[in-house]
Parts: C-alpha cells; structure tokens; sequence
C-alpha cells in the first residue's frame, strides 16, 4: 500500500488527487535515475553526520541498487498513487527493508529533492546536446570538403541575389552552432550548483554537511541561499530552454534553406528518397517531411519557453505546485533538440548538391555586382559604377 510523503491521517478527495498528481509520475519516469543516485549520496552524508549507522545505510544503499537494476529492466514503474518518484523511492525502501527506510528523508524536502534530480538530469543531458552538436558540425564540414566549392546564386527577399559557396553556406551553420555551444556552456556553469539540503526553501534545522554531496553528485558548489534555490527553478528552466531555442532556431532556417534549395525549379540539393515521404494521392510526390517538422518543432520549443517563464513568474518566494507544469516542458525540450540534431546530422550525411543547376544558377543579374567591383578596381567611384552597371542591367530588361 502506497503512503503519502505528506500523510496526515487524512484523506484527501479523489478527483483533487487525480488532479495534482496529474502525469507526474509518468514525468518522474524520466528523473527516478537520478532521484536514486541523489538519495543514495544523501543516505552516505547521513551516516557522515551519524544519523544513519553503518548498518543502517548498507541497507539503505542496497534497496536502492535494487530498485536500480528493477528500473533498468523494465519491472518497476511509478504508481499513480505514489505521485512522483520521491515517495515511489521511499516506499520501495520501506517495503524492503522495514523501519530503516523511513529514514531517508531525514534532512531534506520533496523541493529540495526534485531540484536535486532536475539539476543532475539537466547537467546531463546538456553534455549530450554538446557532443550531438559537434557530431552535426563534423558532418556538415565533411559535406562542405565534398561539395563546398560549388557556386551557386543566393538569395535575398526569396530573389535572386549575389553568388556564393556552399563553404560559405555551410560554416554559416557551424558558426551558429559554435554560439550555441557557448550559451550552452554558460547555462552549464549556471545551473552546477547543488540545492540538496536546502529544505523547502528554508534550510535544515540540523547540521548537515552539502558541501560532501554536492562534491560527491558531481557539482563544482552548493547554492547557499534557500529561498533563491527554490526560486531558480523556474528560473533555471526558462534559461535552458532559451538556450535550447537558439539551438532550434538555428536548425529551423537551415532546414528551410534546403527544403528552398531542393525545389525542384532551384534544385541545387537533392534530398534522397529515403529522407522523404509521399502523398496518398499524388504518386509522384516526394516531400521533405523530416525538413519540415525540423522547422516546425522550433515553435514547440518557443512555445515551451514562454508558458514555462508565465507560469513561474507573478509567484512568491519559496515553492509552488506551479512548478510541476514546467518539468514536463523542460524534458520535452531537450527531447525535441536531440532528435532535430541527429536528423540534421543524417540530413547533410545523405544530401547531394546538384552542380549543373547551381552553375546554371550563375545568370547576368547574379555576377552584377562583380561587375561592379571590377570597375571599382579600375578606379572608378562605387556609386558611379553601380549606377553604370544598373543602366546596363535595365536596359537589358527593357530589351
């Protein structure tokens, strides 16, 4: 039988219960691992401070590997009744082994102990955004050595504008990436800093040492001030999610760029096949689909960003249930950059440049301000040679 964390010796109504608990514990699938690995660290500085007897905390520490290795193989899942993952974990441990597990919530709060989970979920998957990121990079610059000194007609108001490279189009890409990356680093050292032992929001009423588990869980400090841990969250969470958009909205016009390039009136790139789906009713379709919810999935990620700041802010300090709402925000998030990057990367891994149609591409109009500039080398004024160059140009037209 599941018991509250917060269990009073009252019930509380059915539908208010289905209500707050919402997909919480479905979320908390996601966070368990990390919920697991926290307690586990959190039992040792128990014992440190000798809350817990060595016997105690074996004990404490095996139910835990237990539970682990049920989760890796499928044969544990949270309850809807035991709401989230932290009371999913102490019920476990007391069912296995008896009194000992109502001790592992000494000196900590669900607040502080999701915050905990949260950060070391955060910090690792920004780790994998990073090598994902460099994974696309590589890939783009090995499309770049096969086709980078292709010339082809840009453009500018969807008009036909000046000509360039795809090397040049291609560390366009990679230089925006490599912004990325550095806003990915700053949120980084941000968000590596310990809230374990910050309570509710108003510390621990016992001494306690943070510094051994925040050292131990891998984080450079502790966030000293509680109330400002508990107000970061959603502080936090809107900083990486905003860091995630830029990621988003990088991908979002490269991947319109080739769905332009690859009409197939331009066709300068060729999406295979493979990369496309068709209509159910036009059997000649091929249709960049992949491309187009690359594109479309930016928006969801906006859209992430701002219910998540609406919901946090106009909020007092300390904890609010609101915060609930964001989590599920935040893990869709990083979802969403980590599949849009390897389908980019498998993109550039397949897409072809179709040479004929970009030298094709290269008309009058396209090399006229090179024409400008080789007046300009002769001496004559810029504004001189542009209008020579532009009289010519519109006389062409007339005729």
């Amino acid at each position: 039988m599941s018991e509250k964390l917060w269990e009073k010796g009252y019930k509380v109504n059915e539908l208010v219960e289905k209500f707050t608990v919402g997909e919480d514990y479905q979320t908390d699938m996601k966070l368990i691992s990390y919920d697991i690995e926290a307690s586990l660290v959190h039992a040792e500085m128990l014992k440190k401070m000798g809350y817990l007897t060595d016997e105690e905390f074996e004990k404490i520490k095996k139910g835990l590997e237990k539970l682990s290795k049920l989760l890796k193989t499928g044969e544990f899942a949270i309850k809807p009744e035991d709401e989230d993952s932290h009371t999913a974990i102490e019920n476990f441990l007391i069912s296995e082994i008896g009194e000992t597990g109502k001790k592992i919530h000494t000196a900590r709060s669900r607040n502080d102990q999701i915050l905990t989970a949260l950060r070391l979920f955060y910090k690792s998957k920004l780790k994998n955004i990073e090598n994902l990121i460099r994974r696309l990079q590589n890939r783009v610059r090995k499309f770049s050595e096969k086709y980078g000194n292709v010339e082809f007609a840009a453009f500018t108001h969807t008009r036909k504008a000046m000509s360039t490279t795809f090397k040049t189009w291609c560390y366009a890409l990679i230089d925006a990436l490599d912004d990325d990356l550095k806003l990915l680093k700053t949120t980084y050292e941000i968000i590596d800093q310990s809230p374990l032992g910050t309570g509710a929001g108003y510390g621990i009423p016992i001494d306690i040492d943070r510094k051994f588990t925040a050292k131990k869980l891998g984080f450079s400090r502790i966030q000293h001030n509680p109330i400002y841990s508990q107000n970061s969250r959603g502080k936090f969470d809107y900083l990486i999610i905003h860091s995630l958009s830029q990621i988003s909205y990088d991908l979002n016009r490269f991947a319109s760029d080739i769905i332009f390039f690859s009409i197939p009136d331009i066709g300068y790139l060729i999406i295979p096949r493979e990369l496309c789906t068709g209509s159910s009713i036009m059997p000649h379709k091929l249709n960049p689909d992949p491309l187009e919810l690359v594109r479309a999935y930016h928006h969801r990620i906006v859209s992430n960003l701002l219910e998540c700041v609406m919901t946090s802010s106009n909020l007092i300090s300390g904890y609010h249930r609101d915060f609930q709402l964001n989590k599920k925000k935040a893990i869709e998030s990083f979802e969403i950059i980590e599949q849009i990057l390897v389908i980019m990367e498998l993109v550039f891994e397949k897409l072809e440049v179709d040479e004929r149609k970009c030298h094709a591409s290269l008309s009058e109009e396209v090399l006229s301000t090179r024409k400008v500039y080789e007046l300009v080398k002769r001496g004559i004024p810029f504004r001189d040679a542009y209008k020579q160059i532009a009289t010519e140009f519109m006389r062409g037209e007339k005729n």
